[in-house]
């Protein structure tokens, strides 16, 4: 028997190491010799602390939302008993979240243990860099990529197979990898849960992909605020470096590479592949004018390819599998599976791997089950900042990027933020122009002050001072922007205004000429009432922190709007439901 506590960053943060050293508290106190290890994150974040217990078959039974309280009763009733206790076990329809995915990416986390080298060789790990060295030319390494059809998994989609045989062909000696770990979409968690629960994989394809291009050097350029994933990085190449898998004559083979790890100091922009580059050599993260692309000219002006760590993770089990294998999964132009990470108004909150084709409907409700509280679904932003809200008409859109590019969106990294009948759609594109505004790096007009402009529009509309002609400009300043900017983060910094206009017309237009937030989330725009259906019970006068509201013990109360900060105490503490928002 041994016992798995998932401690990625999600476990983390609900107390997973408190509910693992509670477990090897109780074991030591019964003199019993069970392990307690650690896994990452499997992708049901909603339901941290995970719990696997494993009996001596491997047969697993899961316990969720496993608090050190609950442990005791864990251990008496399964180890002691032999009795699974049900209270704590998950159900068979949180157990659909995961029965309903296909994994590769994802094939290990949530599995092993991402600091024992010896879990992910027991899995096949290394096995797909031996076959490489040994069976296969770079040439024929690039040539299965063509097959499987895999395009960069970071936002772009260009093909990979392209971006290395450029590197190959391009001429010198000295030729760079770089992974981009730089993950920076709000609600975007994917990069980071393959690096805390499988980072072996990340590392197999970094060092595939260096042969295949000719790199003797691998850089992966992380997050600062990423440091479980970089210290699982750290042991993980430590532990590849002690085995002869990383550094010099890998394999007993004349290929040497090692990998290096650049934490990045959180910028947005950064993401751009020359912006990454400058920052990478110690410069401001800025981007140039392309050509010379990366491939000719990228770190230190030498031959440079950088993919993001989804791409790479992909590749060990490509090898391994064949690029047909691979390409059987999702559509002929978008093959394979992708990641995404769903957050904001979703039941199940997590990461789901899926085949490229399954439509958002699939998704969002038969993997993440729907709108908390069984509100109305309204939209689901696509590809962060730079992408675009899909409004709940177009819920039946395969997950291609052909179609979700069709819709004004695209799928990005893999973020998906559900939004449900209480998100104002105006609010949501302020939201996103504010946090490209300030990442913005300044270096071209448009950007710089293009989307400072619109920000202050969005801001004089949801504080209830737009004016006519507003959502006409918006539409003028979006257009300037993205053809005049330099580089991706300016040009797609308008597609959340762009697409909620084209989709939410109407709301722009209540804002303006009704002076009324149709979702009721401004709170310019927003009142409360107190109806016949107050009892004078007193509850909201005390919850009230400006004194806004009045009246007698038993008898209707008033509202002062003049007084009200709009918190919206006075509603939440109403046993009666007399309180409206208007």
């Amino acid at each position: 028997m041994r016992i798995v506590v998932g401690q990625g960053s999600c476990g983390v943060a609900t107390g997973a190491k408190k509910t693992a050293q509670e477990f090897e508290n109780i074991l030591n106190e019964n003199k019993m010799d069970i392990p307690v290890s650690v896994t990452g994150c499997i992708g049901t974040c909603y339901l941290e602390p995970i719990v696997d217990i494993y009996n001596d078959d491997e047969e697993l039974t899961r316990y969720v939302g496993v608090q050190p309280a609950d442990v005791e009763a864990i251990f008496k009733s399964h180890i002691i008993d032999g009795k699974v206790l049900e209270e704590k076990a998950i159900t068979a329809d949180d157990s659909l979240f995961l029965e309903k995915q296909e994994r590769i990416v994802l094939r290990n986390c949530g599995v092993i243990n991402p600091e024992n080298i010896d879990e992910y060789i027991a899995r096949g790990g290394y096995k797909a860099i031996e076959h490489a060295l040994k069976d296969l030319t770079p040439e024929e390494v690039i040539e299965e990529i063509k097959i499987s059809g895999l395009r960069g998994r970071g936002g772009a989609g260009f093909p990979t197979w392209f971006k290395w045989n450029a590197a190959k062909e391009a001429p010198g000696h000295e030729k760079y990898l770089v992974c981009n770990a730089d993950e920076g979409d709000p609600g975007a968690f994917m990069d980071r849960s393959v690096l805390e629960g499988d980072p072996h994989s990340l590392l197999e394809g970094m060092i595939i992909a260096g042969y295949a291009m000719g790199a003797s050097e691998g850089i992966i350029y992380c997050r600062a605020e990423y440091p479980l994933a970089i210290k699982r990085l750290e042991i993980a190449m430590a532990q590849a470096r002690e085995r002869g898998l990383l550094g010099k004559k890998i394999f007993g083979r004349g290929f040497d590479f090692d990998i290096s790890i650049k934490a990045g100091a959180g910028a947005f922009v950064c993401g751009e592949e020359t912006a990454l580059i400058a920052s990478l050599e110690g410069q401001r993260g800025m981007p140039r004018l392309k050509p010379p692309f990366p491939a000719e000219q990228g770190y230190w002006r030498k031959p440079t390819d950088i993919n993001n760590v989804e791409t790479l993770a992909n590749v060990p089990w490509i090898l391994i599998n064949g690029g047909k294998a691979f390409a059987e999964y999702g559509t002929d132009k978008s093959s394979g599976t992708k990641v995404f990470a769903l957050a904001g108004k979703i039941k199940r909150g997590g990461l789901v791997e899926v085949p490229m084709g399954m439509t958002l409907r699939d998704i969002l409700f038969g993997i993440g089950g729907g709108i908390k509280n069984d509100r109305e679904f309204k939209a689901v932003q696509m590809g962060g900042p730079s992408g675009g809200c899909i409004p709940a008409e177009l819920i039946d859109t395969p997950v291609t990027y052909e179609d979700i590019s069709k819709t004004g969106a695209i799928v990005g990294s893999g973020g998906m933020i559900v939004m449900d009948e209480d998100t104002c759609m105006v609010d949501m594109a302020r939201y996103f122009l504010n946090f490209t505004r300030d990442e913005s790096c300044g270096k071209c007009t448009y950007c710089r002050v293009g989307t400072k402009r619109m920000l202050e529009i969005l801001e004089r509309i949801t504080e209830g001072q737009g004016k006519p002609g507003d959502i006409e400009l918006l539409e003028e300043l979006a257009s300037k922007i993205k053809d005049g900017a330099l580089c991706g983060l300016g040009q797609t910094a308008p597609n959340p205004v762009l697409t909620t206009i084209k989709y939410f017309r109407n709301e722009y237009e209540d804002h303006i000429y009704r002076k009324k937030c149709t979702a009721k989330s401004c709170k310019a725009l927003i009142s409360y009432e107190i109806t016949d259906a107050c009892k004078g019970c007193t509850a909201c006068t005390k919850k009230c922190p400006v004194n806004a509201i009045s009246g007698s013990v038993k008898k209707k109360h008033e509202i002062d709007m003049e007084l009200c900060v709009k918190c919206g105490r006075c509603a939440s503490s109403c046993k009666f439901d007399a309180i409206i928002k208007k």
